[in-house]
């Protein structure tokens, strides 16, 4: 069974940055597309950026230019590298994996980390 742990969120000065980490145990990551999804207080669950298992990448146009996703299968592990960040990033960050293709939206994505806080202040 795949577990994803999510790590690396915490709280940074607008303009800063950070690095997300999604760890993964009970199976491999490979042929597995992870996706980037964040939850603000009070809004529906965004998708930020996926990348499939021949590293394809999708990512939102609130990120694009700042956000970077990136796979290491060897550590079984996926990143979202986040600079420049700003107050709006503000949010619960999720990774979820998917067994076929990338996608915004969340049905299909049927394995979810448990969340890790971002806080960009001003």
């Amino acid at each position: 069974q795949l577990q994803l742990v999510e790590s690396g969120g915490g709280l940074v000065q607008s303009g800063g940055s950070l690095r997300l980490s999604c760890a993964a145990s009970g199976s491999t990551l490979d042929d597995l597309a992870i996706g980037w999804f964040r939850q603000a207080p009070g809004k529906g669950r965004e998708a930020v950026s996926c990348i499939n298992s021949i590293g394809n990448i999708d990512v939102a146009d609130s990120v694009k230019g700042r956000f970077t996703i990136s796979r290491d299968n060897a550590k079984n592990t996926v990143y979202l590298q986040m600079n420049s960040l700003k107050p709006e990033d503000t949010a619960f960050y999720y990774c979820a994996a998917h067994r076929y293709y990338c996608s915004s939206d969340t049905t299909g994505f049927d394995s979810w980390g448990q969340g890790t806080h971002v806080t960009v202040f001003s």
